[in-house]
């Protein structure tokens, strides 16, 4: 008995070609930018001209839907790979035009040269020049006359002979009865084994993610609006990271411009805040996950087929109603108050920039809970605590950093079933007992990883905490970091390296790093921490400021405290380098959970 879950059929070109232009075949990308250089799409027709393969197409038919009237509905295929080539081969060969990375529309013209018989990028020096047709579009053309293209060829270009040119023109017009192989999904695959077969066929290209399969569901869907909604998620995403790209969009898609979308969107671009750029996929996991109170992409991807959960069976009215619903999360997602508060949140919580933001994740989940507080009407400065401390909670705990979605789906079921106030209010005493401050948390600190969620939290409880750069006088922590500072290190790295011979790993350790001023990083240098600190000491006894500006004991314990730096050592009590990672983790640890405490 056969397990094949697919079949493969070779197809003319021609035949692909007709089934995009009548929609037999979707392309989700149509929509998108056309991101292949014009010299790939010149060495794709030499391909061809050659007789060479260009690889397998992946489609994926939708399963039939039943409609209203109790008629069934043919599923289309969806181009799961191999959008790119259709698309060179639709604009180079039909003249069709494309979108460009800067969402303009333009044609990609590549000139033949029939007698080198070579492909080329058309410029201006080739259009001029009479050897080469500058657009084989016209070659392909049915309105064009072979024998008039030809005689015209030949009159220009006298050394040539006719018969030999009209081979030559006839041998380019039959690339579109070379063969490529369709390799086509059975429908009731799921994404798991769709994406799997993708990657074993397309090693060499990027895995297609359970997003790139929602976002194509939605863009080949136009009954719906899918087209549209799948411009407004790539848009905004777009004008998050790049705003003046609005100036774009205006000009180059007045039908977007006058849809329900833009105005909701177009505030985007006035924002020079980057602590939360979000890319499709997080737009996607935080509308999706809050509207409908699943956390699993593939489950979108099922509901906007259409599937009915019970039956089995796929029902247009599931996939109407799943459109609609799609589209009010975006709606929420995109919300110019929704998006300020969410931001601001976080950097009140101290997280001022984008670089102290762990796992995107966890940011998509404390929006969602955002929006889910929204929509229980909890009161607003309850729910923007709830929102910092789970926020911190799934940091410090790595809640979504192993499989998201299936945590993202056990929280949202959660939450729905119980409540956002009670289930988080039962959660994070459970993540976050006593015993992970004074243990736990001191052994996770111990990793040389700049990145580290601890490290990441330290920096936002000294920022939220008002402190001051090490051995700043009046600079703080905000300053530096908001100023792009680095982080140095309390025993030099380089002392810690050349006099005790210690491994990268261990100087780099983060319970060795502190935010300072780099002029007071640069006078430190390499010395050993007994001559420093007890240049520290003579320099708050009326002796030469070398560190700073601070000239007071008591303001240089208080700030060597706010630093987690423990005070005996301008006594000359300087640890071992072991001996101080340990005591300054404890030390940390106990700043993270006071700022904690205090969100």
């Amino acid at each position: 008995m056969s397990t094949q879950r697919y079949s493969v059929t070779p197809h003319p070109i021609e035949t692909l070609l007709t089934w995009v232009k009548s929609g037999e075949i979707a392309i989700p990308e149509i929509q998108r930018p056309f991101v292949w250089e014009a010299t790939k799409v010149r060495n794709l027709l030499d391909s061809l001209y050659q007789g060479y393969p260009v690889g397998y197409l992946i489609a994926w038919r939708n399963p039939n839907v039943k409609l209203k009237d109790g008629t069934t509905s043919t599923g289309k295929r969806i181009l799961i790979d191999g959008q790119q080539r259709v698309t060179a081969l639709m604009a180079s060969l039909l003249g069709v035009e494309v979108l460009n990375e800067d969402y303009e529309t333009v044609q990609i013209r590549i000139a033949f040269n029939p007698q080198e018989e070579t492909f080329e990028v058309a410029n201006p020096a080739i259009r001029k020049n009479v050897a080469w047709i500058p657009d084989v579009a016209c070659v392909f053309n049915p309105a064009t006359s072979v024998f008039q293209l030809v005689s015209d060829y030949c009159r220009t270009n006298q050394d040539c002979t006719q018969d030999k040119i009209f081979k030559i023109i006839e041998k380019l017009r039959g690339i579109v009865h070379n063969h490529v192989g369709i390799i086509e999904l059975a429908e009731d695959l799921d994404i798991e084994t769709v994406t799997e077969i993708f990657i074993r066929v397309n090693s060499a290209g990027s895995p297609l993610s359970q997003a790139d399969f929602a976002m194509s569901k939605i863009a080949v869907n136009e009954t719906y609006g899918g087209n549209l909604l799948r411009k407004a998620i790539d848009y905004f995403c777009h004008l998050a990271i790049a705003p003046e790209f609005i100036s774009k969009i205006k000009k180059n898609d007045t039908a977007f411009v006058g849809s329900e979308f833009f105005d909701k969107m177009k505030w985007i671009a006035d924002v020079n805040d980057d602590i939360y750029d979000p890319t499709y996929t997080d737009m996607l996991r935080v509308a999706f996950t809050s509207e409908f109170g699943r956390g699993k992409l593939q489950d979108l991807v099922a509901l906007l087929s259409g599937r009915n959960f019970e039956t089995k069976q796929f029902e247009d009215a599931i996939a109407e109603a799943s459109f609609g619903r799609l589209k009010n999360g975006i709606f929420a997602f995109i919300n110019k108050t929704h998006f300020d508060r969410i931001t601001m949140i976080l950097r009140f919580a101290g997280f001022v920039t984008s670089g102290l933001i762990g796992g995107r994740n966890v940011v998509n989940f404390a929006y969602i809970v955002y929006l889910r507080g929204r929509a229980e009407n909890v009161p607003a400065a309850d729910l923007e605590r709830i929102v910092r401390r789970w926020f911190v909670m799934s940091m410090l705990r790595g809640r979504y950093s192993g499989s998201p979605e299936s945590t993202f789906d056990f929280d949202i079921r959660q939450i729905s079933s119980r409540g956002l106030v009670s289930y988080i209010e039962s959660v994070i005493p459970n993540e976050l007992p006593d015993s992970f401050w004074t243990g736990m948390l001191p052994q996770f600190m111990d990793t040389s990883s700049i990145n580290s969620p601890y490290f990441l939290c330290y920096q936002a409880a000294q920022v939220k905490l008002g402190d001051k750069g090490f051995l700043s006088r009046d600079i703080t922590v905000t300053d530096l970091l908001l100023n792009r500072a680095d982080v140095h290190h309390v025993y030099p790295r380089k002392f810690l390296k050349d006099e005790k011979g210690l491994s990268r790993g261990t100087y780099n350790q983060i319970a060795n790093y502190v935010i300072a001023q780099s002029e007071i990083n640069i006078a430190i240098g390499a010395k050993s921490p007994t001559v420093y600190f007890a240049e520290l000491k003579a320099q708050c006894e009326g002796g030469a400021k070398k560190y700073g500006g601070i000239t007071n004991r008591d303001e240089l314990i208080a700030n060597l405290a706010t630093n987690c730096i423990p005070a005996s050592m301008l006594d000359g009590e300087i640890k071992e380098f072991s001996e101080f990672l340990e005591e300054r983790r404890k030390l940390m640890a106990l700043k993270i959970k006071i700022w904690f405490s205090a969100l």
